[in-house]
């Protein structure tokens, strides 16, 4: 591997180790290469970031890198953190709340079996928008987390407080679903395609 690409790599490892940073050592140690060697690569990586003015420098903190902001663009980055954000949810992530907010407390779990589906990644979605968060732990094997709605969640739609729920949609069986939907499409249908 050439300075470069080593360069590279460290860049990739600093972005991936977030806020707890890595250690020349462990920069070492991953690319097999001389502690003190490493040490040098991350030191001229900061001089190439900062020469270059960079929107992110590399910090040395109680002996572990890592990315930073700079100081000086800390004005743009709190207008950034008041503007609204897009909230749009996928399908899943609604899905999942649904359950989580009409049967409350729930296990991931308990909502799996609702939807029939994995639900890790719409749970996990909902906890970084605060939508959800953990309201304790269930009795049995494991002591599975519980999760509940927030006063996030409310806000976003609007409630006062969860009795403002409307109702959850009854469960119509198949059989009756079927029917119903072919009664609809009859009355759609020219009556030409009806049967007298």
């Amino acid at each position: 591997m050439d300075s470069n690409e080593i360069k590279s790599v460290i860049e990739g490892l600093l972005f991936i180790s977030g806020s707890d940073g890595i250690e020349a050592k462990q920069v070492a140690d991953i690319l097999e290469i001389d502690p003190e060697d490493a040490r040098d690569y991350l030191y001229d990586l900061q001089t190439d970031f900062n020469r270059d003015g960079r929107g992110i420098r590399i910090v040395e903190v109680a002996g572990a890198f890592q990315l930073t902001t700079r100081p000086e663009h800390a004005l743009y980055f709190e207008r950034f953190a008041h503007q609204p954000q897009s909230a749009t949810l996928s399908q899943a992530a609604i899905e999942t709340l649904a359950i989580i907010a009409y049967k409350q407390p729930i296990t991931r779990g308990g909502i799996e079996e609702v939807r029939g589906v994995k639900s890790e990644r719409a749970v996990n979605t909902l906890l970084s928008k605060q939508l959800i968060k953990e309201v304790g732990r269930a009795e049995g094997p494991g002591r599975p987390i519980l999760f509940g709605t927030t006063r996030e969640f409310l806000e976003y739609f609007g409630l006062r407080d969860l009795k403002e729920l409307p109702p959850p949609p009854a469960i119509v069986p198949m059989d009756d679903l079927e029917a119903e939907e072919e009664e609809h499409l009859l009355f759609q249908m020219p009556d030409m395609f009806q049967d007298e």
